[in-house]
């Protein structure tokens, strides 16, 4: 009879002492050091939630290779926020509107990763949340511990 009253308390005790109530969320959004974050659209660039960064995307209106540079060179920046280079990237996702194009430019993103590639998924999407843009680059990061 001990055991199965014992039981319950103890569980309860551990789940509720061992878990947090809230996580912490550290963000950086480009030049808004004061909000951190974008309040039109509902988003911030870079959130970190223990040693995992994950940025929203970068994107360009345009197809070429200064286009699909841009893009990484954003990725980059946010990546510095928190002193992250992309040999911390272990995820991309990478929305375009012309994948056949995109896959001709691959090479200008290969240079940013230096041979030690993410996991990563490319898909090709009808129109972005910009109307006029035609790739779109997230990332997941880890930070070391």
């Amino acid at each position: 009879m001990k055991y199965i009253i014992i039981f319950p308390l103890l569980f309860t005790f551990f789940n509720v002492f061992s878990q947090e109530k809230e996580i912490k969320k550290e963000k950086w959004h480009w030049n808004n050091k004061k909000a951190k974050q974008d309040t039109v659209a509902g988003y911030t660039q870079v959130l970190k939630v223990d040693n995992v960064l994950y940025i929203s995307g970068a994107v360009t209106t345009d197809l070429t290779p200064e286009g699909v540079q841009s893009v990484y060179n954003d990725l980059k920046a946010s990546l510095q926020s928190f002193g992250a280079t992309f040999q911390n990237v272990v995820k991309e996702n990478l929305y375009t509107t012309d994948i056949a194009e995109m896959k001709k430019l691959n090479y200008v993103r290969k240079k940013f990763y230096k041979n030690d590639f993410p996991a990563a998924t490319w898909v090709q999407i009808q129109r972005l949340y910009m109307a006029e843009a035609k790739l779109e680059v997230e990332l997941i990061a880890h930070l070391p511990k």
